[in-house]
This record gives structure tokens, C-alpha cells and sequence, in this order.
């Protein structure tokens, strides 16, 4: 089974992040790879990666014409794939070497038709002392009791994530408009992908845990302001992304907020009776301004995303 690995870029400020995301792909102990580099729109980097890495077998570049965001740039990344699978790995991520393996694994074990991993922290500046695991899903990172191993679920991060490739032929790639561009925090393009994999062929992404990539948690990204747009945008987004899919797709959403409400709010509150600390206080407090954003970022998805 031969895989291609997608990795797309578009800023000079992360080259050294964007070189170690690739040295781990050319490290897997998977050998049926191939690895294509996207550059989105900016030809001065496009000519850095092509004189590092345009000699190198396996390795296909390709630069936009324009800045088309990470959506765009994946879709134009599937004109040169020759492998069975497509996997996903962002610019600032780092793959366990044996991420690819684990993730043929789930392939060849079963009849999945999309798999993927478990996202550890990689905290750049330290671990932010107020953030709540709960809300690791903001910077990118798995939260606790995200996914059983071996459990189908909607979808895992899209810095982890992998389908076979005639599912994204069959479904035209991502879609555009809730696709990351620039510096914009709109998101979600795998989470809508996902749904509409669902809606045509009713399965989900297995998810391997042992399929692990570390992503880089750069200091802007523990800052409060970031994290608070951050929890807003994801409102938004989800909102944007329902105006697409006809599923409804908030059923993880729902979920989610059942166990904040019923198992983690009790189990947080004996722990501050057993034990007060200002971090568990500011975490108790966190879990309510973080949901309370979401709510209100997809209030205003309803008013700019009207049916």
C-alpha cells in the first residue's frame, strides 16, 4: 500500500518548523511513501523548498499561483497523487516514526476508508497554567477520553488524519470556504469533509492511538486573547460548515457539552474542595468562558450563515 503524504506551507517565519515536519516524514519505518510539498503562494519559499528538497526521490513540490488557504492547497496537492491513501500533516507538526505504519495498519486490519491518530502537545513556551485539558481541541490536541482505540469517530485532527484516496476523488477534496487562509481562524474543512463522508457512504475515521503527532503549541497560541478568538472561531466555524452539510453535525458538540456539564464540572469541584489551587481555579473558570465563546462565536455563525 503506498501512501502520499501531504504537507502544505506558506510562511517563511516557520521554514525551520515546516523542515522538521518533513525530516519525520523521511524518517518513517513505512518505505511506500511519497511526499508532495505544497507552497501556497509565495514563490520566494517555493524556491527555498525546491533547493532543499526538489532533488530528493519520492518528493513531488508544487507551488499556488496565489494564496488559496490550506483547503485549496490540499485539493491541489490530489493532481499529483499516485498512492492508495492521502495523509495530512501540518507545517508546525512532528510524526512519531512510526505514524504512517500505524496508520496502514488500520487499513490492512479493516475496510476503513479514512484513519487516524492521537495529537500530543509539543508546548513551545510551557504549558499554560489556566487552560484546561478539556479545551487542549483549541491549540490542536487531543483532550482526554477524545476516542476509544480502534473507535470510528466523525473525525481527528487534520494534522492527522488520512483517507483512501478514492474517497476524497469521489467527494472533490475540501471544501474552500471553511478552510483555513492566511491568517483567518475560520476552521473545520476535515471536520466538513468528514460529514459529507458519512452522509454518502455512512462511515466515520477509525482512530488509531498509537498513530501519534506531536504539534508545536507556539507561545502566541498559549497567550488568553488567542485562546478566547480561538474558542470563538470554533463557534463560528461550526456553524458555517452546517450551512453545508445537510447532517446534522453537532452531535460531538452535544456530546461534549453533556460531559462538561455532568461529569466534568462534579469531578473539577471535588477537586477544588479536596485541594483549592489558583490553576484549578482559573481552569474551573476557563471551562465556562471557553464553552460560553463557542456558544457565542455560533450565535453569530446563525446571523452571518443564514440558511
Amino acid at each position: 500500500m503506498k501512501v502520499s503524504v501531504v504537507i502544505c506551507t506558506y510562511s517563511a517565519d516557520v521554514y525551520d518548523h515546516f523542515c522538521e515536519a518533513v525530516e519525520s516524514i523521511r524518517t518513517q519505518t513505512y518505505d511506500d511513501i511519497e511526499l508532495i510539498l505544497v507552497v501556497d503562494g509565495n514563490e520566494t519559499l517555493y524556491d527555498r523548498v525546491v533547493e532543499d528538497y526538489g532533488h530528493v526521490s519520492n518528493v513531488t513540490t508544487h507551488c499556488n499561483d496565489e494564496n488559496v488557504g490550506l483547503s485549496g492547497s490540499r485539493n491541489n496537492a490530489l493532481e499529483y497523487v499516485t498512492g492508495d491513501v492521502v495523509a495530512l500533516i501540518d507545517d508546525d507538526a512532528v510524526a512519531d516514526e512510526r505514524w504512517v505504519e500505524e496508520l496502514v495498519t488500520v487499513y490492512e486490519s479493516t475496510d476503513a476508508i479514512a484513519a487516524g491518530g492521537r495529537m500530543t502537545p509539543r508546548w513551545v513556551a510551557g504549558k499554560p497554567s489556566f487552560l484546561p485539558a478539556e479545551f487542549y481541541w483549541l491549540v490542536g490536541v487531543n483532550r482526554p477520553g477524545f476516542a476509544e482505540d480502534g473507535e470510528e469517530v466523525r473525525n481527528t485532527f487534520g494534522s492527522n488524519i488520512s483517507f483512501r484516496t478514492w474517497v476524497l476523488d469521489e467527494l472533490g477534496g475540501f471544501e474552500t470556504q471553511v478552510g483555513r487562509q492566511g491568517e483567518a481562524n475560520l476552521q473545520a474543512h476535515e471536520t466538513e469533509f468528514c460529514a459529507r463522508m458519512r452522509e454518502e457512504y455512512g462511515r466515520g475515521v477509525v482512530y488509531n492511538a498509537d498513530a501519534e503527532v506531536g504539534h508545536k503549541v507556539f507561545a502566541y497560541r498559549t497567550e488568553l486573547r488567542w485562546l478566547l478568538e480561538r474558542a470563538f472561531w470554533q463557534g463560528y466555524s461550526k456553524r458555517a460548515m452546517e450551512t453545508i452539510v445537510t447532517e446534522d453535525s453537532t452531535d460531538k458538540e452535544t456530546e461534549f457539552l453533556g460531559e462538561l456539564l455532568f461529569d466534568t464540572v462534579p469531578s473539577r469541584l471535588g477537586s477544588l474542595a479536596r485541594g483549592p489551587t489558583v490553576s484549578k481555579l482559573l481552569q474551573f473558570v476557563m471551562l465556562f468562558v471557553l464553552t460560553g465563546l463557542v456558544g457565542v462565536g455560533y450565535l453569530y455563525g446563525l446571523v452571518k450563515w443564514r440558511d
